[in-house]
C-alpha cells in the first residue's frame, strides 16, 4: 500500500515569517569583546572590595582566639598554683651551680601541661630531667595547640641537623623588668615567674589586674646570649646592644634565628619576656652586613656561677596594626599598643611595686 504525503503551498506571507525565524549563519549572539572586559572590569572590582574585607574577618577571628589562647594560659596557671601553693618556676637550679648539660629544666609551658589537657604528654617525661636528653619521647617535637597563635607565619618544627628538633610557641611568660637570675644570691626578677619561683597569688600586692602574666612574642626571633655583664640598670635606648659581642643566635636561615623556638626550654628567651622595651620596639643588631630585631639575654640562666642574668625579651606580635594580646595575672586579657608608656608598662611587669596603674593603658 502506497502511502500518499499530501503537499499544502504555504502563501508568501507564510514563508517570509519563516524564513525571519531561522538563525542566521552570519549574526552572533555572543559576548563582544568590549562587553567581556567591561564584565571582567567589574569582577575585578568586586574582589578587590571583598579581600580586605575577608582578610579583617580572618583578623579578627585570629585575634580571638589568640586571646582565648591567652586566657587558657592563666587558667591554667592558676590551677597550677591551686595544686601546688606557688605559680611554676621557669627554671630549677640550685644558686652557685651550673649545669652539666645545655638544657636542665623543663620550663613552665611544661609545668602546666597537666593542666592544659596534655596530661598524656606530661605522664612521658620526667622535668627533673633535661628535655633534651628526652627527645625519644616525641614530647619536645609536640605542637601544642594552645601555645601557638593563629597568625604566626612560622608554625612549623624548628630543625636541629636537618631534623626535626623542638616545636617553638608564641606565648612569653612575663619575668619581670631586667634582672632575671643572680646566681650568687639567689635574688631573682620583679616578675610574677622566674627562676625557683615560690611566688603565690598573694604576694602579688600589686593586684593581679594590675600584673603582667603573658604576652605574645615571635617564633625563630633572633637574639643574642651570653655577653659581657650589662650592669643592673635597664636600658632605655633599643640600640643598647650593637657594641656587644657573644653568642649569636641569628642568621639568614629560618633556623639560624632559635628564640622562642623551645617550649620545652625555660631559659627566659625562650619562654618569657621582659618589660625593658615596649611591645614591638625593634632592638638592633648588626651581624654578618646585615640587621636583625633581637632579644638579649647577658647569660644562659645556669651557664655562669658568677654572673646575673639580665635581659630584653621584648614582646612582639604578627597581628597588624601595632598591637600585642596580653593576659593579666587575673586572667583578663587586652590589646596593648605599641605606644604604650614604657613607665606603665615596667610598672605592670613587677608584682611588688607598689604602682597604680590605670586599668584602660
Amino acid at each position: 500500500m502506497k502511502v500518499l504525503t499530501a503537499f499544502i503551498p504555504l502563501s508568501q506571507s507564510q514563508v517570509k515569517l519563516y524564513l525571519s525565524r531561522r538563525p542566521s549563519s552570519s549574526t552572533s549572539h555572543g559576548f563582544t569583546l568590549v562587553e567581556l572586559l567591561v564584565v571582567i572590569a567589574i569582577i575585578g572590582i568586586l574582589i578587590g572590595m571583598l579581600l580586605p574585607a575577608v582578610q579583617i574577618v580572618r583578623e579578627a577571628a585570629r585575634r580571638t582566639s589568640c586571646m582565648n589562647n591567652l586566657r587558657q594560659i592563666v587558667l591554667a596557671s592558676h590551677g597550677y598554683e591551686g595544686a601546688h601553693r606557688k605559680f611554676p618556676s621557669s627554671f630549677r637550679i640550685q644558686p652557685g651551680t651550673t649545669l652539666t648539660g645545655n638544657n636542665g629544666s623543663w620550663s613552665i609551658h611544661g609545668r602546666l601541661l597537666p593542666f592544659v589537657e596534655q596530661a598524656n604528654a606530661y605522664d612521658l617525661v620526667d622535668l627533673q630531667v633535661s628535655w633534651d636528653a628526652q627527645s625519644g619521647t616525641g614530647v619536645p617535637t609536640l605542637r601544642i595547640p594552645l601555645y601557638q597563635c593563629a597568625s604566626e607565619v612560622n608554625d612549623t618544627v624548628r630543625l636541629k641537623n636537618g631534623l626535626p628538633y623542638i616545636y617553638p610557641q608564641n606565648y612569653g611568660f612575663n619575668f619581670g623588668s631586667w634582672l632575671v637570675y643572680d646566681p650568687v644570691s639567689g635574688k631573682r626578677g620583679d616578675g610574677p615567674f622566674y627562676v625557683n619561683s615560690e611566688t603565690r597569688m598573694g604576694q602579688v600586692r600589686d593586684g593581679t589586674s594590675n600584673t603582667l602574666c603573658v604576652t605574645e612574642v615571635r617564633a625563630f626571633t633572633p637574639y643574642l646570649r651570653n655577653t659581657a655583664d650589662p650592669g643592673p640598670t635597664p636600658p632605655t635606648n633599643p640600640r643598647a646592644f650593637v657594641d656587644y659581642s657573644g653568642d649569636a643566635k641569628l642568621g639568614p636561615g629560618l633556623n639560624d634565628n632559635t628564640g622562642h623556638t623551645e617550649w620545652c626550654d625555660g631559659r627566659v628567651h625562650h619562654s618569657g619576656i621582659t618589660t625593658v622595651f615596649t611591645p614591638n620596639t625593634v632592638v638592633p643588631y648588626e651581624h654578618n652586613g646585615r640587621t636583625y630585631d633581637i632579644d638579649f639575654n647577658s647569660v644562659q640562666e645556669g651557664k655562669r656561677s658568677n654572673q646575673s642574668t639580665y635581659a630584653a625579651i621584648t614582646a612582639r606580635s604578627q597581628h597588624a596594626g601595632g598591637i600585642v594580646n596580653a593576659a593579666m595575672l587575673d586572667g583578663s586579657t587586652r590589646t596593648v599598643a605599641d605606644s604604650i608608656d614604657l613607665t606603665v608598662w615596667r610598672a605592670i611587669g613587677t608584682i611588688n611595686g607598689g604602682e597604680i596603674v590605670n586599668e584602660d593603658f
